[in-house]
């Protein structure tokens, strides 16, 4: 069995040649090698963070099914955070090093679902996330229409966003914040973010909860700022074909109708990133506060 040195540390590698994106032909030596290039730009978006994965051992058309405990085979050096719930303790990943990063990505996880806060203030999520998610046969034109009031409403508020390709069919806008907040506070600063932009876009948007009723809409989901939920880290790969990653964008891009969710591979983007570079960056240092928004939910 093949094994890399990282850090001193030896991972373990196996069914290199397995495909794992059987159009193209990228196989799982593909996705290892991948997330070793990218991880300098995903790494930190990872930090301390507990972390779900998405598992696909056979390719994105075989099974698939979500991890969230440490399997009880992982290495000694994989750092571990354990959070109790109601039912049971569970032992959650922290990919912190780059070797953590190759042990899972020998284990198929092609997808990695960060917690909204780190290890030290579990408690207070340092980001909100307003997600587009736009129901079955909506057009991404109406996602980028979406974003255009999400945009509005935050240069209202005075708040910065950041905006990403879901690598799917969607769009996330980040907005950091101080960790200071609960993550009920945050849902209600997001739910009251999205309440706005729907009183924008009536016709295009809905928080409507039950799928069945959303209709040909964008679904402006701010419970996925609650405990315990989680959505894919910049830089990660989806389970579609071309293998496409959630990519930062600039607000020009965002808004331009000129970019799909689909543009950016694990072939290709690596090109941009030279050229751009982190685009994410300030998320991780631009704390705000959103105090104000609290007042006016009371």
């Amino acid at each position: 069995m093949p094994e890399l040195e990282i850090n001193n540390k030896k991972v373990k590698l196996s069914n290199l040649e397995k495909v794992f994106w059987p159009q193209e032909g990228y196989t799982k030596h593909d996705l290892i090698s991948y997330y070793i290039e990218v991880s300098s730009y995903l790494l930190p978006f990872l930090k301390d963070r507990p972390c779900n994965f998405q598992r696909f051992p056979d390719g994105i058309e075989g099974k698939r099914f979500y991890q969230k405990n440490i399997p009880s085979f992982a290495p000694e050096w994989v750092e571990t955070v354990p959070i109790a719930s109601d039912k049971r303790t569970i032992n959650y990943i922290m990919v912190n090093n780059l070797e953590t990063l190759v042990f899972l990505a020998n284990l198929a996880c092609l997808e990695i679902h960060p917690w909204h806060s780190r290890r030290k203030k579990i408690k207070n999520p340092d980001w909100g996330i307003v997600d587009l998610d736009p129901q079955e046969g909506v057009e991404f034109s109406q996602v980028v229409e979406t974003a255009r009031a999400v945009k509005k409403v935050l240069d209202d508020l005075e708040l910065k966003g950041y905006p990403k390709t879901s690598g799917a069919t969607g769009m996330q806008i980040y907005i950091p914040l101080k960790p200071r907040y609960t993550y009920e506070q945050v849902r209600d600063i997001i739910g009251y973010i999205c309440k706005l932009v729907h009183e924008k876009e009536p016709k295009i948007t809905t928080m409507e909860r039950m799928v069945k009723k959303r209709g040909d809409t964008v679904y402006l989901d701010y419970l996925q700022n609650l405990w315990g939920q989680t959505i894919n880290a910049p830089y990660t790969v989806r389970p579609r074909p071309k293998a496409p990653v959630s990519t930062p964008l600039t607000w020009e891009e965002a808004l331009s109708g000129k970019v799909s969710p689909s543009d950016f591979t694990i072939k290709n983007i690596f090109s941009r990133l030279e050229e751009k570079g982190d685009l994410f960056a300030p998320v991780l240092q631009g704390e705000q506060l959103a105090t104000a928004i609290l007042r006016k939910l009371k």
